[in-house]
């Protein structure tokens, strides 16, 4: 897993990497890796599996009603999301890659956006409940938006930016979600 990882780092292409050039950076045998692994997507999957399953956690244990108020409390927040995104690009390039042609790496992929789904609609519905969301957020709605679109502006701003957007980028999307969940206007 970290030779595919060590590959993808350098830049090169999932498409591009095979399973011969795994097993030459892992310094293992075919036979070795078959035994572990099903293919080289197995092997892309296991490891973005342990990326989704820290950023899963770092979903859960946030608490919108702790620390800093309105919309700076979701820009850190956002701000380590990108940060972790940054930080594994080349897996989630892969990922990503991978998953417009192999059904395996396409469910993966899905399922784990879900999950994150899942979790924002959990805290959007307690907030209600709380008073702090209005009544007719339509709570699907929202979540889709802001997970299935908050992960693809951030893979596009990783693609395209150097860095040294990526407060900027966490300002807006927390600007966004602040304002367009808990300060809209009523109707």
């Amino acid at each position: 897993m970290r030779a595919l990882e060590r590959l993808l780092v350098s830049g090169e292409a999932f498409s591009e990497i095979s399973v011969q050039r795994i097993l030459e950076e892992a310094g293992v045998s075919r036979a070795t890796f078959y035994a572990h692994f099903d293919g080289k997507s197995d092997v892309l999957v296991r490891l973005a599996d342990e990326l989704r399953s820290s950023l899963l956690e770092l979903a859960r244990q946030w608490d919108p009603g702790a620390g800093e108020e309105g919309a700076e409390r979701f820009a850190r927040f956002f701000e380590e999301v990108i940060a972790v995104h940054r930080a594994h690009q080349g897996v989630i390039t892969a990922v990503r890659e991978a998953a417009a042609y192999d059904p395996a790496v396409s469910d993966f992929y899905t399922a784990g956006l879900e999950g994150f789904d899942e979790a924002v609609r959990r805290t959007l519905r307690s907030e209600q409940a709380a008073g702090s969301a209005p009544a007719d957020l339509d709570v699907t709605a929202a979540s889709r938006v802001i997970v299935w679109g908050g992960a693809q502006a951030i893979a596009h701003h990783i693609a395209v930016d150097d860095g040294s957007g990526d407060r900027a980028l966490a300002r807006e999307l927390a600007r966004i979600w602040w304002h367009g969940t808990y300060c809209r206007p009523a109707g």
